[in-house]
């Protein structure tokens, strides 16, 4: 793979994730035969665990859990010393919130769906369960339990359901592969991790396990495969029956092992033009299959492959404070991980002629000069960056990057009226966010406008924000529109006030692309993980929150104690009890 290319910054660049250089790696590259013997040892364990008992597969949750805990001190510090980040500031906290804290989560929450289902024959939703209008069904599936609802007052994640499945059909689509007389057939799953969160690799194998009843080989990311070990040691109980292996190498290990006529699916995390070649190949034979519809992979895949993701403001009466908050909000959207997720804000949609609009502006310009620069850490990021600066030299740049660091940009002003501009056809992947304002009537036209221009002119459908004043929300006209912009939006996540990551880190929420793309317009992908509830037809995760949140949420930048807070949640998490809550509680309000 070859660097990104100037070429990104010209009138009509390519849609799509950016292309990544390789990187270097860190551990020795797995030979063909030790590729071949980890393909060889899950196979052989294949068939065993589709016929494991539930009981069983609990008992290895719980070993895998208490693993997990007892590696994540040393799985953090090694992220943190990779991104160039301090045990002792607030930014050292991140790794804790995408690493262990949310795969404890994750195995947490399915040990208590097959506990359930030992008990009840199905996970237990919190609910409620409701039918929208339309016939559309909707399960509520966060909060979970009591200790959400105290440390998330207010939050909602609601899974919408395919709008073919009917509410008396639900249950039935639900833990399919663990009902009596359900006919498994065992299969070896490749996940294909990715570089930039931690969690994503290991969390990915989970779903596959537990979900589909696949075993699984992980083959970590040259970015950050010096986790890798941690990985195997967290997952030991799995690892050490045969059920997963890991193993490293760059693209010609993922060549081969993508091409192993022992492997029988692949799921893969990361961009659009790797989905691609492995499904058709390189070069201009690669595009030729493309073009005709003809994989030379003809597996089942599937994926999550990013997004440029929109973020709708609704005009409204907002304060002072309400103005910091939301410029804290959007600006910490960006800052998180130095710009390299996949949830990041990259164009924020605004009304044209709302009094507020460079007021909210002026609060992330902010919140952007006080953030501290980041490492550049991630492959072609400084690449990335000087594309997106040479497409807007009007761009504004914040902070005071020592070498190796970049600073924030922010291009504000965009014309809708220029689809093909990077900023709403190229995922940056660097610390790069936009804003574009549209002309409208009134606020019920401005939003429905704002739901066209992100599903139609935005690449991508992953995950998209609304963020609405309840003042604005009095009046019966918009909250309806915005009902409607929820139900429209085309995106795997819809988060209203907050950060679309919160559906990856609530993890009995869905995480992945709105379902439709087909492989030869792959865009945001096929499928999703997480959704510890188990539930066969998704179509979004729906996450409401308030507009304002006290104390600060800990993802927010501008958390003063996250690298205090971070390791206090994931011990809680593991085993969330009374002892361990005012530890949390007090690191949450310091922030």
């Amino acid at each position: 793979m070859t660097s990104t290319a100037t070429a990104s910054a010209t009138v009509a660049p390519q849609r799509g994730n950016p292309v990544i250089p390789q990187a270097a790696g860190s551990m020795p590259a797995s030979t063909q035969a030790q590729m071949d013997a980890a393909i060889a040892a899950v196979k052989a364990s294949a068939a065993g665990w589709v016929a494991l008992p539930v009981a069983e597969r609990i008992r290895l949750l719980e070993r895998t859990l208490a693993a997990t805990v007892e590696v994540s001190d040393r799985w953090v510090a090694a992220a943190l010393k990779a991104k160039g980040l301090s045990t002792d500031a607030p930014q050292g906290g991140e790794e804790w919130l995408g690493g262990p804290l949310v795969t404890i989560r994750n195995l947490r929450l399915l040990i208590q769906s097959l506990r359930e289902i030992e008990q009840h024959g199905l996970p237990q939703v919190p609910g409620p369960i409701t039918t929208r209008p339309d016939g559309q069904v909707v399960a509520r599936v966060f909060p979970t339990g009591t200790y959400d609802k105290l440390l998330f007052q207010g939050f909602t994640g609601e899974i919408w359901m395919d709008p073919k499945v009917r509410r008396h059909e639900l249950e039935a689509t639900q833990a399919t592969r663990y009902q009596p007389g359900a006919q498994v057939e065992p299969a070896v799953a490749l996940v294909l991790g990715a570089g930039n969160v931690s969690s994503i690799g290991p969390m990915d194998v989970l779903y596959k396990l537990f979900m589909e009843l696949q075993v699984c080989v992980l083959k970590m990311n040259p970015v950050n495969e010096y986790l890798g070990p941690f990985i195997e040691q967290a997952f030991a109980p799995l690892v050490e029956p045969g059920y997963v292996r890991l193993v490293y190498g760059g693209a010609a290990e993922g060549a081969y092992l993508c091409q192993h006529p022992e492997v029988d699916e692949i799921h893969i995390t990361g961009s659009d033009k790797t989905h691609d070649a492995i499904v058709y190949g390189v070069g201009p034979e690669g595009a030729k299959r493309k073009a005709e519809r003809d994989p030379v992979n003809k597996r089942r895949i599937t994926s999550e492959l990013g997004n440029v993701s929109p973020v709708i403001v609704v005009p409204g009466p907002w304060s002072a404070g309400d103005l910091d908050f939301q410029g804290a909000n959007l600006a910490s959207m960006l800052t998180n991980n130095a710009g390299c997720n996949c949830n990041a804000t990259r164009v924020i949609v605004q009304h044209a002629a709302w009094s507020q609009r460079l007021a909210l502006l002026d609060a992330i310009r902010k919140t952007f000069r006080e953030a501290p620069t980041r490492k550049a850490y991630y492959p072609g990021a400084t690449d990335r960056f000087e594309a997106f600066k040479k497409a807007h030299p009007e761009a504004e740049l914040y902070g005071n990057p020592r070498e190796g660091e970049l600073p924030w940009m922010l291009v504000s002003g965009l014309s809708p009226d220029a689809p093909d501009d990077i900023c709403f056809t190229t995922e940056a992947f660097t610390g790069v966010t936009s804003e574009v304002a549209l002309e409208a009537a009134s606020v019920v036209d401005y939003i429905d406008k704002a739901v066209a221009f992100c599903n139609d002119t935005v690449w991508g459908s992953l995950n998209a924000s609304i963020i609405v004043h309840p003042a604005t929300l009095a009046d019966p006209t918009v909250a309806a529109a915005v009902e409607r912009a929820i139900a429209d939006l085309r995106f795997g996540t819809v988060a209203v006030n907050h950060w679309p990551a919160l559906a990856y880190g609530f993890v009995s929420t869905t995480w992945g692309a709105f379902p439709g793309h087909e492989l030869h317009d792959i865009q945001s992908g096929i499928g999703v993980v997480h959704n510890t509830y188990l539930y066969e037809h998704p179509q979004k995760t729906v996450i409401r929150g308030p507009f304002r949140v006290k104390p600060t949420p800990p993802w927010f930048v501008t958390h003063r104690t996250t690298h205090e807070l971070g390791p206090r949640m994931a011990r809680f998490e593991a085993a969330p009890s009374l002892r361990k809550l005012p530890g949390v509680l007090w690191a949450a309000i310091r922030g």
